[in-house]
């Protein structure tokens, strides 16, 4: 009787009590995920704190900020102690969220290095009942300043799809610069002089922008923040022609061959005229990817000044078609398509011999869809000339070129009716007008002359 006794109190008693201290005296930290946005504290700056603890539930937060001895506490918050044995439900709080923002300037510091320091403990009475204890600091840099941007030429002159270089300073590093036309932005690059906190940006206005375009020079440091720094710049307009071309059946049978659309060709048996739906959806659907494909090209560029003095133009060829010309595509007299020509088509004799604009690195040369063969050239700082329809191609990607070197010949590759060579200068991510840069002068009083003036300032 007395062991059946004893038994009984050993189950009832001692085993709940065992159970409680093994339970109480868990030590598993509490879990928390920290979010910064950035290790830079700007003005709008938000933190993200998550807070678990599956055991003996959250006990208490802190978090502050500190620096040099100046602490702000950003957070605190005590919870609410568990019943003894947590009979009752919802007796203990096991994870909280926070969006807890940081606004360092109005708690009288000034920029440079602080601390964010995050304290969270749970109910378990490790360590004399004060819980177990998650404890970090993290190193943050106070920064509420806007960078200091300084505009080093004086005129700009652009017209619609045209092109222009801004040459300007910054006073610190680790920005990102640029010129801003419209939502477009032309980064800005370092190199082209031996003061390294001077940057060149050529910027363009594509075919569909004019004057009232708005541009500006933006820098933007680690922590976000952001100058606008307009300049002086004016902005001719420029008119474009319209060109009709009539598609013929002969067209349609000589060309829609040479395009491979995969599953597409199924569905344009269905229709009354293959060929003619191929050829829509080739010049609607191909042409916009690739373009997508060239203009992304040119992202990636060298911080070298690779050319010298003005493009060379295919000798002794006659211009076929313009910059912008607006394209109407007409089939048996009805305008079914329309397309804007982004270059100069330029045509001599056949299998005419394709010389490098100017000197610069291969960054592409390959078939590309309505372009035919293809090369592109990086001439350094965003810009790169276009050579496209080419019969073959005797340069490959990474070839550094000089002027005047032979690349390829012309042909009829793509969607070209008939052999030419299709020419195109880019800047950055957009298609501008070549005849520019076949211009001494222009070149002189846009781009050199803004060089050499600030090659002579005192502080270069």
């Amino acid at each position: 009787m007395k062991r059946v006794v004893s038994l009984v109190l050993f189950l009832v008693v001692f085993i709940p009590i065992i159970w409680v201290l093994v339970y109480k005296f868990e030590g598993k930290k509490p879990v928390v995920d920290i979010q910064l946005p950035s290790l830079y504290l700007k003005k709008s700056y938000e933190m993200s704190l998550d807070v678990t603890d599956h055991k003996t539930g959250l006990r208490k937060i802190i978090v502050s900020i500190i620096q040099e001895g100046k602490e702000k506490v950003l957070l605190k918050k005590q919870y609410k102690a568990s019943n003894f044995l947590e009979l009752l439900p919802e007796s203990k709080t096991i994870r909280d969220l926070f969006i807890i923002p940081v606004e360092s300037w109005k708690y009288g510091m000034t920029d440079g290095d602080a601390v964010i320091r995050i304290m969270v403990s749970d109910y378990s009475w490790r360590g004399w009942n004060k819980g177990n204890i998650f404890y970090i600091e993290k190193k943050v840099i106070i920064d509420s300043k806007p960078p200091r941007i300084s505009v080093l030429t004086k005129r700009h002159n652009i017209q619609r799809s045209g092109t222009a270089l801004v040459i300007y300073k910054l006073f610190e590093e680790n920005l990102k610069s640029g010129v801003k036309v419209g939502d477009n932005f032309f980064p800005g690059h370092s190199g082209l002089f031996e003061n390294k906190n001077i940057y060149t940006a050529f910027f363009a206005l594509n075919h569909m922008q004019g004057p009232g375009s708005q541009i500006s020079v933006v820098a933007e440091d680690m922590a976000g923040n952001i100058t606008k720094r307009g300049f002086y710049h004016y902005i001719r307009d420029k008119n474009f022609k319209t060109d009709i071309l009539n598609i013929s059946d002969r067209f349609l049978e000589l060309k829609m061959p040479d395009f491979d659309v995969g599953a597409k060709n199924g569905f344009f048996q269905e229709s009354k005229n293959p060929l003619l739906k191929k050829f829509l959806y080739i010049n609607r659907d191909v042409r916009k990817n690739n373009v997508e494909t060239i203009l992304n090209v040119p992202l990636i560029t060298e911080n070298k000044k690779y050319w010298d003095g003005r493009f060379l133009r295919l000798k002794g060829s006659a211009r076929r078609a313009g910059f912008a010309d607006r394209r109407i595509y007409k089939y048996k007299g009805k305008e079914i398509d329309r397309a804007v020509h982004l270059g100069v088509d330029l045509a001599s004799t056949a299998n005419a011999p394709v010389k490098a604009g100017n000197s610069g690195r291969v960054v592409f040369a390959q078939f590309a869809g309505i372009f035919g063969n293809t090369i592109m050239i990086d001439h350094g700082f965003g810009l790169c000339s276009l050579y496209s329809h080419l019969s073959q191609i005797s340069v490959t990607k990474g070839d550094m070129v000089k002027k005047g070197d032979d690349i390829g010949f012309t042909g009829l590759t793509g969607l070209a009716v008939g052999d030419h060579l299709h020419f195109s200068m880019i800047v950055h991510n957009v298609f501008v007008n070549p005849v520019e840069w076949w211009d001494d002068s222009w070149i002189r009083n846009n781009i050199t002359s803004k060089i050499d003036f600030v090659k002579q300032m005192p502080s270069q």
